[in-house]
């Protein structure tokens, strides 16, 4: 299977805040809107994506945000067949974070992903928004 194939483009920018009232008050000040506010509950972390057009960033508190340029944690890209991606990822013998597909509540129905490290120790996630509550489940 080719990889690229599975991969639609850019799902999200992820940016950790040590504050997620002023990160969110900022960004909305710049026309984002809130899609989605919840909480990592495995992390203990508030959580907010922030959607403009076709750019999502979802931010999180976790009180580790290093206040300096390069603040950006990772990108998501948008995916589908999560596990056969991860399988061909895994076997092409990518620096793997994550040993197996992980799952989240966010959204109506959840995500699916894995995270991978580039060369520059960059984390790029994998992430595929359920459809439908059977799709957690492998």
């Amino acid at each position: 299977m080719n990889i690229k194939k599975q991969i639609n483009g850019i799902q999200h920018i992820g940016i950790p805040t040590n504050d997620i009232e002023k990160t969110v008050c900022f960004y909305k000040g710049l026309g984002f809107e809130v899609a989605l506010e919840t909480v990592n509950e495995a992390a203990g972390e508030k959580v907010a994506f922030l959607q403009m057009k076709n750019l999502t960033i979802e931010t999180y508190e976790n009180g580790c945000s290093e206040m300096k340029a390069g603040a950006i944690d990772h990108i998501a890209m948008d995916v589908t067949g999560i596990d056969t991606l991860f399988s061909e990822i895994k076997a092409a013998g990518h620096t793997m974070i994550h040993d197996s597909v992980q799952f989240l509540p966010f959204w109506k129905h959840g995500v699916r992903f894995f995270t991978i490290l580039g060369p520059n120790e960059e984390k790029i996630e994998f992430s595929e928004m359920l459809t439908s509550p059977a799709d957690d489940v492998e």
